[in-house]
């Protein structure tokens, strides 16, 4: 297998259905098993006043990242509110929602379904609809799961993989507060790169937010841009590089590592 590189918007648009809770506006699924990924990536778009209904997934955690807008979250009982740079983590077994609550700005989210390779490997169940207590209901935090603010996430320092000591890192959800598996916020300035390495104990999706830049996987080098995916097999070697004249800014999910270094 070689590295990947999918646009977002080059995938077809799934056709899921609102009586399973899934009244979504545009749901993508860029990296599936049928890529050769242990792990399912969505893409979802939520216009004002839409929903992803109570659910859960039995066999599946989730990893979310909220790119853009501002929504109410729920977690069994518990309610938050998110916004852009939320990244959040929804054990299996345990029901939850979102729900756009803005009047005119659509949610972005981009998630993985840990170790599934399609939704119906998740586990889904749909487990009913949001009502008006349901979104009304106190937002003092989630009792289940993982949610931090990546603004509030110190960067790592000391410890980072020699390919990867030009760069800035942050680690929102690694074993550090529970999760098996990671989720890396990773920014590379101008000229910078994560250089040539593998990841022995981990396959890896990285998902560019901000910049351009390329990837190689050793059969040449493919540009990468807002919205590209790139999903890296187990053990692949491969470097991501900024070419461009703005940070780039890019998330990153190991597959069956808590962290950077547990990848290596």
């Amino acid at each position: 297998m070689t590295i990947s590189v999918i646009q977002t918007y080059d995938v077809e648009i799934e056709r899921m259905q609102e009586k399973d809770g899934w009244a979504i506006s545009e749901f993508r699924l860029p990296v599936t098993g049928q890529t050769g990924s242990a792990t399912t990536v969505f893409h979802s778009i939520f216009r004002p006043g839409s929903t992803h209904a109570k659910h859960l997934h039995t066999v599946s955690d989730e990893i979310a990242v909220y790119l853009s807008g501002n929504g109410v979250v729920g977690q069994g009982n518990s309610r938050a509110v998110v916004s852009t740079g939320h990244c959040r983590l929804m054990p299996k077994g345990s029901e939850h929602f979102f729900f756009n609550e803005t009047k005119d700005e659509d949610a972005r989210v981009i998630g993985f379904y840990m170790n599934a390779p399609d939704v119906a490997g998740t586990g889904y169940e749909f487990c009913g609809t949001v009502t008006e207590d349901d979104i009304n209901a106190p937002r003092e935090g989630l009792n289940d799961g993982i949610l931090v603010e990546l603004d509030a996430v110190a960067l790592q320092t000391g410890s980072l993989p020699e390919a990867w000591s030009d760069v800035s890192v942050k680690n929102p959800i690694g074993s550090h507060n529970g999760s098996p598996n990671a989720l890396l916020h990773v920014t590379l300035a101008p000229g910078t790169a994560i250089k040539e390495h593998s990841l022995s104990k981990a396959e890896a999706i990285y998902f560019v937010a901000n910049g351009v830049g390329e990837a190689d996987g050793g059969a040449g080098a493919q540009a990468i841009k807002p919205e590209s995916f790139v999903f890296v097999p187990r053990g692949d070697t491969h470097a991501i590089r900024n070419t461009g004249q703005k940070p780039l800014e890019i998330f990153v999910v190991l597959t069956g590592a808590g962290g950077l270094n547990a990848a290596l």
